[in-house]
């Protein structure tokens, strides 16, 4: 296929995987980034050898044919609007935005205009969660019945020098930056969720920044930073899922299915690689990787197969319905939480089709 032009807009911590992977794709050609910080973008630029533009002069480019929406949650939904005015598809950072409502104002618009939504995370079509997914296709566990999902953090003011966003504002918590990544691929091994309940707290109303040249300032927390809820999926299938800031030691593995003739381990949802563990006859026994993309971080691979998908005139994997699935999910937890209600999901979606194996795959444990 002929390369489709990119343009990054957000040129934030999360951007370099971006640029950095560009170049691995053949189906993705890098055309410029735009940030609102000039000095941001042309840093970027600089160091990936394209262009440094504002977000107007990116969008009106004819020769970006998706544009890459890397700016902070808040902001997801007035890029995504003008780059879907402007005729182009948009592939965002999870999550699609902080709410349902505007959620569903980019599906229609870009539903109106003929034009694709993909959305981060697609580190479920790695090699690792892929495996596994192969692994419940092929009746490996019997039919999953449970499962569990952790993920507990001390925090993220730890690590970056602005975490301001994590914690206040639309779309802070836990449960909205690193819950996609376990939602999502519970729904790649599960499909739908239906019903969910919860409950949440917030154990601090600050946090000090740990680093860079705002270290030692504090940060007001308005989110809630843990969250425990239980997902009821359309299959039957009961997972109990924690996502937390306030957590600084633990012993869970990231996600486990159980099913009614074995279990499996699943390495984190935030990577392509790892090793899946299935228990048996003689306990737990590590899997053969199956598939593609499992040994390294291809952030990107999503945006790459979208690419490949427009020009196959077929669905995308990382799609839009699948992001308005998980927000609806993370959105009825939180409400669930407030009201003390087991809540149904007003969204369905498919199930995104199984990536194919390696040729010749590796032999079975």
């Amino acid at each position: 296929m002929t390369p489709l032009g990119i343009g990054i807009i957000g040129c934030g911590v999360i951007s370099d995987i971006y640029l950095q992977n560009a170049a691995r794709f053949p189906q993705l050609s890098l055309r410029a980034v735009a940030d609102l910080r000039p000095d941001a973008a042309q840093a970027r630029a600089q160091d990936h050898g394209i262009d440094a533009l504002t977000p107007d002069a990116l969008l009106a480019r004819d020769d970006i044919d998706i544009v890459v929406n890397l700016t902070v949650p808040a902001a997801h939904l007035e890029v995504g609007l003008a780059a879907l005015r402007a005729g182009k598809h948009v592939y965002s950072e999870k999550p699609l935005a902080v709410s349902m409502a505007e959620g569903r104002q980019l599906a229609d618009m870009a539903a109106a205009r003929g034009l694709r939504i993909g959305c981060a995370p697609d580190t479920f079509l790695g090699g690792a969660h892929q495996t596994a997914r192969a692994l419940v296709d092929a009746g490996a566990i019997g039919r999953p019945v449970a499962g569990t999902a952790t993920l507990m953090l001390a925090g993220h003011e730890r690590w970056h020098p602005n975490p301001d966003f994590y914690y206040q504002g639309p779309g802070a918590g836990p449960l909205f930056d690193m819950g996609p990544y376990y939602i999502t691929e519970l729904v790649n091994l599960l499909g739908p969720v239906q019903q969910v309940s919860a409950m949440a707290a917030r154990a601090h109303h600050s946090r000090i920044i740990a680093t860079g040249p705002r270290a030692g300032q504090p940060v007001a927390v308005d989110a809630q930073t843990h969250v425990a809820g239980v997902l009821g999926f359309a299959s039957g299938a009961l997972v109990q899922i924690v996502t937390s800031f306030d957590v600084r030691a633990h012993m869970h593995s990231p996600l486990e299915l159980y099913g009614t003739d074995g279990s499996l381990l699943i390495p984190d949802p935030n990577r392509f690689d790892g090793t899946v563990m299935l228990s048996g006859a003689e306990g737990w026994q590590p899997q053969p990787m199956t598939h593609a993309h499992g040994d390294d971080n291809h952030r990107g691979l999503g945006l790459a197969d979208m690419a490949q998908a427009i020009a196959d005139d077929r669905p995308h994997r990382a799609s839009g319905d699948l992001a308005l699935h998980v927000l609806d999910v993370i959105e009825s937890l939180l409400e669930a939480a407030r009201t003390g209600r087991t809540l149904p999901l007003s969204t369905d979606c498919a199930r995104p089709d199984a990536v194919a194996p390696l040729t010749p795959a590796p032999e079975a444990a």
